[in-house]
């Protein structure tokens, strides 16, 4: 982790004073003068919605609010599961893995959480056939063998229980069906909730009665600011406390305040490109690897990013359980004509390729990047910049020819990533590999990390040699606090908890 405060006086411009007035406006209360602590998160990603088993179940956004309203039953930390609403577990076989509750969980209104709740969370995660579905789809049953203890049947070996289940936030079971149930979530978490404006903000208050302790902080509020330049005029100036997701262009404005505290961390999140395999003229491997190689990606990554990123060495990154490194494509715009000539396209093609438009100036930079070498070898690329709903919708429906997005292993696994995005079930991007599916499948189902980590390496390559999608770059996380801010580590995961957070002193002065 790189750490850096400045020694040198903040320098306010224009867009500073605009949010000053801001800040001004409601500075008693940004303060907590009546003693309380409130801490004022800008996350780089707004939930779309807090329903932690449907469609937008896969969405940072949503994982990152939920886990402060809702517990699962084990948690990523540092690299390893630990217990959170399950205080232990076992698998007595290789079919069956069993759950052993707290017996001091309440929801939110007071109502004890039992297993037939973690029951019905399951099966209806399993049932809405979300984008987390697919890690269940080898789980028979989940039984509520008794009032604190859970089982999971598997119909096969299955050896990502335990980082699916990291991703089964559980609700009341006699709610979670209804219609406005996820408007106003009942957890079992630290916070309670109190408010939810979409694209705008969320706001949660301490759970004094939390089994893990109540939180230092007495309020918690997520405000969406979707520029990243207000982002940071408005941590500056006081009006937010943190934010993550700091391009490394944005970052000497933040790194030149006494104020605040700049710090770089690891991170499981990743750029990719993935090419539409079921559209001409990327059903030929030829044309994919010559995009691939068309594109200077050293160069890229030094310029648009520098210490925030480095050169991926396969589809995942290297600090998720499963990854493996393979050699990366070399920049060869001869080597791609060829190739392109070799498919039948020596003149090039005409193609689009469409982005989230909230993912902010840097994926806008390396798109212009990537379409600027294509042109090199004859290929010219409309981008197509799309609102976040419209991309999703494109995406999911396979509307696009090729695809340029971050991605964020949420579990630390390569199952999370590799076996639930590259199957032919799956058809996320149109490429379809029997031999690919039945690696994946036998890395899910083995029970030996050794097993498992081999048979990942070699679906990797696969993907990799495929030339599925350009894998340019792991990134790194940049983030930025008030030093009034004290406890908090950003995960590798990027979903921050705020659980033990606590903050000092004002939140900030009016200049």
């Amino acid at each position: 982790m790189i750490r850096s405060r400045a020694h040198r006086p903040l320098a306010l411009g224009a867009a500073a004073v605009l949010a000053l007035g801001l800040a001004a406006c409601g500075a008693d209360e940004e303060t907590g003068s009546d003693g309380e602590q409130v801490l004022r998160v800008a996350p780089s990603v707004a939930p779309v919605s807090l329903d932690p088993h449907g469609e937008q179940s896969a969405e940072e956004g949503v994982q990152e609010i939920v886990q402060h309203l809702l517990d699962p039953l084990v948690r990523l930390e540092d690299g390893e599961f630990v217990p959170v609403l399950a205080e232990s577990w076992e698998n007595p076989d290789d079919l069956t893995w069993v759950f052993h509750l707290r017996d001091d969980v309440t929801f939110h209104d007071g109502t004890p959480l039992t297993a037939a709740d973690v029951k019905a969370s399951a099966e209806r995660l399993i049932e809405l056939n979300g984008p987390l579905a697919p890690l269940w789809s080898a789980v028979a049953a989940v039984e509520a063998t008794d009032e604190h203890t859970v089982t999971i049947r598997t119909a096969q070996p299955l050896g990502t229980v335990i980082s699916t289940v990291s991703l089964l936030f559980v609700g009341p079971a006699d709610r979670i069906g209804e219609d406005d149930f996820w408007r106003e979530p009942v957890g079992s978490g630290p916070f309670v909730f109190e408010e939810f404006l979409p694209d705008e903000r969320v706001v949660m208050t301490a759970n004094e009665d939390y089994w893990d302790g109540a939180p230092e902080l007495d309020r918690l509020e997520f405000t969406y600011i979707p520029e990243i330049s207000a982002r940071l005029t408005a941590l500056e100036t006081g009006e937010v406390d943190l934010t993550t997701g700091v391009p490394p262009d944005q970052a000497p404005s933040v790194q030149d305040n006494d104020d605040i505290v700049f710090e770089t961390v690891p991170s499981y999140t990743y750029y990719f490109t993935w090419f539409n395999s079921s559209r001409e003229p990327f059903t030929d491997p030829r044309v994919r690897q010559a995009m691939w190689h068309a594109v200077d990606i050293e160069s890229a990554v030094a310029d648009l990013f520098g210490d925030a990123a480095t050169v991926a060495r396969g589809p995942i990154p290297q600090d998720v359980f499963g990854a493996s490194q393979h050699e990366p494509y070399g920049y060869d715009p001869d080597l791609a004509r060829q190739l392109l000539a070799e498919a039948g396209y020596p003149d090039g093609f005409s193609t689009t390729l469409q982005w989230p438009r909230e993912s902010g100036a840097n994926i806008r930079a390396l798109a212009q990047t990537f379409m600027s070498d294509w042109s090199e070898i004859g290929v010219t690329v409309e981008p197509l910049e799309k609102e976040r709903a419209q991309w999703i919708e494109d995406l999911n429906a396979l509307n696009w020819d090729m695809n340029l997005q971050t991605n964020s292993v949420g579990t630390g696994d390569a199952d999370y990533t590799l076996g639930r995005l590259y199957t032919c079930e799956a058809n996320r991007n149109g490429f379809c590999n029997e031999e690919l599916d039945q690696l994946l499948l036998g890395a899910r189902s083995a029970l030996d990390p050794e097993e498992r980590t081999a048979l990942y390496e070699q679906a990797a390559a696969l993907i990799w040699d495929q030339a599925v999608g350009i894998f340019p770059m792991d990134l790194a996380n940049n983030v930025a606090y008030r030093d009034r801010v004290e406890g908090f580590e950003m995960p590798a995961n990027g979903r921050a908890r705020f659980h033990d957070v606590s903050v000092t002193g004002d939140a900030g002065e009016v200049y």
